[in-house]
């Protein structure tokens, strides 16, 4: 009877072993894997002595050493990817990963000022020159580690109008929703989800008063329609921090907060950063 126990115990003991993955995932990978057109994939690297360097379509991407245990790649997908197999660059060398699918609904708004759905040519022009600008802003990659990847809200009130949404303006399709909006009342304050720099602030047409803050890493945060910005250009804000007021500059029916989260220069939900996000 010991002899047959014990086989049994053993059995059982390999059986649970095989089960078992060889590392259970880390806070941040179930918070931030949601590897669909729009969100983030979180790749495995192992654990080298040093972070390996990465790179999607071309770009850097963030890395950080998960719980101690190993590196992770946080890569931002952008809406255009459609499902399927993608392909990273680790330390030279491919690795694929699987996009799912998923479905973003409509979005129909009017617009009082028809310049604001069909400029013309000098505002075309104006239009250009601050899109190259939030360009190079979204292209920064900075040494410096995110001081957190559960971002704080960075207002307090009810989520409204969701990311990736497909936008049509006086019934003309536009680009779709790159950010999250927040109902807030005009005035209300707006604070830093993470620790991060000021890299850009502007009055633009179509985001109005805007503020950039740099995370580390290509993990950029964009607050847009303020009616008040607070901070200066190069500042170092505490995640927190206050950065402006709540307003409805620009291209804006009312009162609320825009809020884009941008990774690897994709623009990505960041109700996955606060989780939010809905399949």
């Amino acid at each position: 009877m010991y002899s047959l126990d014990r086989t049994q115990l053993f059995a059982g003991l390999l059986a649970l072993c095989l089960a078992i993955p060889a590392h259970a995932e880390g806070f941040i990978t179930r918070l931030l894997n949601k590897p669909v057109p729009g969100g983030v994939a979180v790749i495995d690297l192992g654990n080298p002595a040093q972070a390996p360097k990465v790179r999607y379509q071309g770009k850097p991407v963030l890395t950080v050493h998960e719980d101690g245990q190993r590196w992770i790649a946080i890569v931002g997908i952008p809406l255009s990817v459609k499902p399927g197999t993608e392909q990273l660059q680790v330390a030279g060398k491919p690795r694929a990963f699987q996009v799912g699918a998923k479905h973003y609904t409509e979005q129909r708004i009017t617009i009082k000022n028809q310049q604001q759905v069909t400029p013309n040519a000098a505002n075309l022009k104006r239009i250009e020159r601050e899109l190259a600008e939030q360009t190079r802003a979204y292209q920064q990659f900075s040494a410096r580690q995110p001081s957190n990847l559960m971002f704080d809200r960075p207002v307090n009130g009810p989520l409204s109008s969701p990311f990736g949404l497909r936008r049509f303006f006086n019934g003309e399709e536009r680009n779709p929703h790159s950010g999250l909006d927040f109902a807030a009342n005009r005035g209300t304050s707006i604070k830093a989800p993470a620790a991060g720099k000021v890299i850009l602030i502007g009055d633009y047409f179509f985001n109005g008063k805007t503020v950039f803050l740099d995370h580390g890493q290509g993990l950029i945060s964009m607050f847009c329609h303020l009616s008040e910005i607070d901070v200066k250009l190069g500042d170092e804000i505490a995640r927190g921090g206050h950065v402006g007021k709540v307003g409805a500059t620009g291209r804006a029916t009312g009162p609320h907060l825009h809020w884009n989260v941008s990774l690897n220069d994709a623009r990505v939900d960041p109700a996955i950063f606060i989780g939010a996000f809905k399949p």
